[in-house]
């Protein structure tokens, strides 16, 4: 076995070679730790705390953790751990990524990392592709963990705050990407320091982590509420949109779904409602509404990206086919759409605190993971996040057959083949899988196999305990399901008595995805552990994924392209091409996240100051200090802006400056014109007097705890609500950034330059909130002290 591995390593041959080492140690304890009872296997961990309390690095320890985890395995599950394995555990541990194939034992390599770093005591985060397997994940795995003494939490969305606190304390946590994202934004929404679930973010194990960090990368996580957004105008907007031409009002670009209003359509709009320039930032909402209007016309394509249902629009998962209950689009997109359909316009959704997968996940001091599919995205994995990636043989040599794909000239001559390598296969009794990419085209081709009287069945469920259950038995004599590619994802498809014999699992695939990763997960699901199994693609090149390819270069292809008598392309090389439009598209989709994750970036950073500014506020029990600076910088704002440097005295606007002053300080000890003409030494020493004479009376309410609580109260709801504004405004100001692509200048640094300026007056806008505000409840507290005095 172990010289097997070392010539399975070539590639990675010194990284694997130096883990392999490791890997011979933890095999040489296993002899001594199996001598150990269980009691004393559970004492292991109290002796590992020790040792890192004394100092010693969690990597000094981790030969003998893994065995002694191993152990654990075996006694608790009956299962023990291959040494690729303890490979991948290595791998994870060292804050790297694992790509192990379909039926390794993924989730079982989790509780070697998981386990050593959760004796630093700062947590530890196992996350999965759904409830359902963090559910699984956390009954089957955490018997082990918990067998060695470690607390196990399962973090899952509609649990209580108590259990959620409860789940985050213990030393290791399951639960899903997303939920552990909300908690983190809800955290900083909340109006008491004790109100928060989560520990600082230590350290993640993130199970299929392709699918999570770079499949759902594209769609930041949102808190919303509703909205007072005019829906009307979605309706005229798409109105308007439906006679519009591509090419003449807009133009679109399939290969990045990027979409560009033309000068036609922007006199269209500016004469149906008779303004001058749509591009004026007093237009930025329309404009905004309209750029939603053409997406979802455009862009959005019904039975793929969302269905209709009882006057609903309800989002379809573009990886798993599966509905995706409760969600919808944001910022005005789910409302175009609705308009667009002819169904009820729901109120739109209001973001409160968003954050993207990417800047979330990047928070982790340590964050590491595993999946069949990393090697393709190798590169943004590294780029976006600084993770390697492994490569980690299998346990048993691969016996899957994987054909090259066939490629049709429509789609008809496609499915005339499908069906017949389907008859061909289903009347051996072998089973077969077919993934498609959509709902849409798991339906059409049902309708196929019906009408050649071919029995099957489509998975379309509604939760991932029903999928898990179906696709599990797809491995069994005379099954022919049709699946979307990513559906049931994490579930191991066990063979029936005799289908190895048949050659295994056979799966057809009915398209190439956009990712070649999601077709390594399909071809993955045959063969697992030395199994036989084969795997085929037949596709056409009327497919989706063809459609986002450049029109020009694919319609110069189709003229050179040579079939044979069934339609098969024969010449030019159909799988070069095809891998070549893999390739293109693959690369779109980076471009879009790069896009989204570098507008994020700047967001990023002023969302950081203000969380950790929000927190603070939390923290603190006397804000005397802090309205003292808020005071202070609004007051000196107002000098700089009324009593410029540059303007001559008997120009200043003293009289503005004196209005304003009133709003911070009520009546003011003195008339207007005293410091009209007034040079500033002499404006500055009024001012003083006013800002010295409130610091005095807030004196007299240090003490008052019920004026410091509201005082807190009124802090933190004036922060919210301004950053919320501000957040709108910066997603606003990105709807041009295409349009200024087409400049000299790097649009990316223009929107960060206008973004700090926003902030700058964002905080500037807060102090002079926070002035006027507290002056009205020093006020309030000041005459309810005196009148207590009087009584």
């Amino acid at each position: 076995m172990l010289s097997l591995m070392k010539r399975i390593f070539n590639e990675d041959s010194a990284e694997l070679k130096r883990l392999y080492k490791h890997v011979t140690s933890i095999n040489e304890l296993e002899a001594k730790v199996s001598k150990l009872s269980d009691e004393e296997l559970k004492e292991s961990t109290q002796y590992f705390k020790e040792k890192i309390a004394s100092g010693v690095s969690i990597f000094n320890l981790k030969e003998e953790a893994f065995a002694i985890v191993r152990e654990a395995s075996k006694r608790i599950l009956g299962l023990r751990h291959y040494d690729v394995q303890l490979i991948g555990g290595l791998v994870m541990l060292e804050g790297g990524i694992a790509q192990m194939q379909t039926g390794e034992g993924k989730t079982l390599v989790a509780t070697l990392p998981s386990y050593l770093k959760a004796l630093e005591g700062k947590g530890v985060h196992v996350i999965t592709a759904n409830e359902y397997l963090a559910k699984r994940d956390r009954e089957q795995m955490g018997k082990v963990l918990e067998f060695l003494g470690l607390s196990v939490g399962l973090n899952i969305s509609q649990i209580s705050e108590s259990e959620k606190k409860e789940a985050y304390n213990a030393d290791i946590t399951y639960g899903t990407g997303t939920e552990f994202g909300f908690d983190y934004l809800r955290d900083n929404m909340v109006s008491r320091i004790e109100d928060q679930v989560q520990r600082p973010l230590h350290y993640a194990i993130v199970d299929e982590i392709d699918s999570i960090l770079i499949d759902e990368a594209r769609t930041p996580l949102i808190i919303a509420s509703k909205s007072d957004i005019a829906t009307e105008l979605f309706q005229i907007t798409s109105e308007v949109i439906r006679e519009f031409e591509d090419g003449n009002h807009y133009e679109f670009f399939p290969e990045t779904k990027q979409i560009v209003l033309a000068d036609n359509g922007a006199d269209v709009f500016e004469q149906a409602f008779g303004i001058e320039n749509l591009y004026d930032a007093e237009h930025r909402e329309l404009l905004h509404n309209i750029m939603q209007s053409l997406r979802a016309h455009v862009v959005m394509r019904k039975d793929v990206d969302y269905i209709v249902k009882k006057d609903v629009v309800m989002l379809v998962d573009q990886y798993t086919g599966r509905i995706m209950e409760g969600r919808t689009f944001s910022d005005g997109l789910h409302q175009a759409i609705e308009a667009k359909e002819g169904v009820t316009i729901k109120e739109e959704n209001q973001t409160q605190a968003s954050i993207t997968v990417q800047n979330y996940f990047r928070m982790y001091a340590t964050l590491s993971g595993m999946t069949g599919s990393a090697i393709p995205a190798k590169q943004e994995f590294w780029e976006t996040y600084r993770l390697g990636v492994i490569a980690i043989p299998t346990n048993k040599p691969n016996a899957r057959q994987d054909d090259e794909p066939l490629v049709y000239k429509d789609y008809e001559s496609k499915v005339k083949k499908i069906v017949e390598e389907v008859s061909k296969h289903n009347k051996l009794s072998r089973p077969v899988l077919i993934g498609t990419t959509s709902i849409e085209q798991s339906e059409r081709l049902s309708t196929y196999l019906t009408k050649d009287g071919i029995s099957h069945q489509i998975l379309n469920a509604k939760t991932e305990e029903d999928e898990a259950s179906i696709i599990s038995q797809a491995g069994q004599k005379n099954k022919v399901m049709l699946s979307t590619n990513m559906a049931g994802r994490g579930t191991d498809i066990l063979l029936g008595d005799g289908v190895k014999e048949l050659g295994g699992l056979q799966i057809i695939g009915t398209e190439m995805h956009e990712s070649a990763r999601i077709d390594m997960q399909l071809r993955g699901r045959s063969g697992r552990q030395g199994d036989p199994g084969a795997t085929q693609f037949i596709i056409s090149i009327e497919d989706d994924i063809f459609h986002s390819y450049d029109k020009e270069e694919m319609d110069k292809w189709k003229k050179k392209v040579k079939t044979d008598e069934h339609g098969m392309i024969q010449s030019p090389n159909p799988i070069k091409f095809v891998k070549k439009v893999q390739e293109t598209v693959e690369s779109a989709h980076f471009s879009s996240r790069n896009h989204l994750l570098k507008l994020d970036d700047v967001v990023d950073q002023q969302r950081k100051i203000i969380y950790k500014k929000r927190n603070d506020l939390l923290a603190i029990s006397n804000f005397n200090e802090l309205l003292k600076e808020s005071l202070n910088n609004h007051i000196q704002k107002l000098i700089e802006k009324y009593c410029p440097e540059n303007v001559l005295e008997e120009d200043w606007l003293t009289e503005s400056l004196y209005e304003e002053l009133t709003l911070v300080f009520g009546s003011l000890s003195f008339p207007a014109s005293d410091i009209r003409g007034a040079e500033k030494p002499f404006i500055q020493k009024k001012i003083d007097e006013l800002y010295n004479n409130q610091l005095l009376l807030l004196e007299k309410l240090e003490v008052n705890e019920d004026f410091q609580v509201q005082i807190k109260n009124m802090y933190l709801q004036t922060l919210d609500h301004s950053w919320i504004v501000h957040m709108e405004l910066l997603f606003a100001m990105r709807e041009d950034i295409g349009i200024r692509g087409y400049g000299q200048e790097d649009p990316y640094r223009l929107y960060a330059g206008e973004a700090y300026d926003e902030f700058i007056h964002f905080l500037a806008e807060l102090d002079a909130q926070i002035s006027r505000q507290a002056k009205l409840y020093i006020q309030h507290f000041l005459a309810e002290q005196d009148i207590v005095t009087v009584q």
